[in-house]
């Protein structure tokens, strides 16, 4: 893995499989959406896991850690007021509450770093707890 670069904060670069996932959900809608995780030995973020185009966002909430820090992109489509089919990709920082201190500081540390690598992001989420991203937050802010 190549580095594109490195937060001077941080230390971590980005692996550019990350980039490379990333425009396969936003151009291509293979996947619905991508985990990404902080490698600390490779000191720099990589793909974790990705879900389907078929994969639902209970799916996607399921697949993030309870006990630990992740970034994810997540395509979410809607239909309008209007009737029309809409897709909006949301990028989510989560940290949990219970995690650790440590993951938590890298994982605040290294996000604008790492969300600067992908454009077309309409929306961001910050959450600490499940709740704090249930579908309706999404439906809220897509609409």
């Amino acid at each position: 893995m190549s580095f594109r670069g490195t937060n001077a904060s941080s230390g971590m670069g980005v692996a550019d499989h990350c980039k490379s996932t990333y425009l396969e959900l936003q151009r291509k809608k293979v996947y619905r959406y991508v985990i990404f995780k902080i490698d600390e030995k490779k000191k720099e973020v990589v793909v974790e896991k990705t879900g389907g185009p078929a994969e639902s966002y209970d799916d996607f909430t399921a697949s993030l850690p309870e006990n630990d820090c992740r970034y994810a992109v997540y395509d979410y489509d809607f239909v309008t007021s209007e009737n029309c089919q809409k897709s909006k990709i949301f990028f989510f920082a989560w940290s949990p509450s219970v995690s650790r201190i440590r993951a938590k500081m890298l994982y605040a540390t290294s996000k604008e770093r790492f969300r600067r690598e992908f454009e077309g992001i309409h929306y961001e989420i910050q959450a600490t707890d499940p709740t704090e991203m249930d579908l309706e937050v999404l439906q809220d802010r897509a609409n």
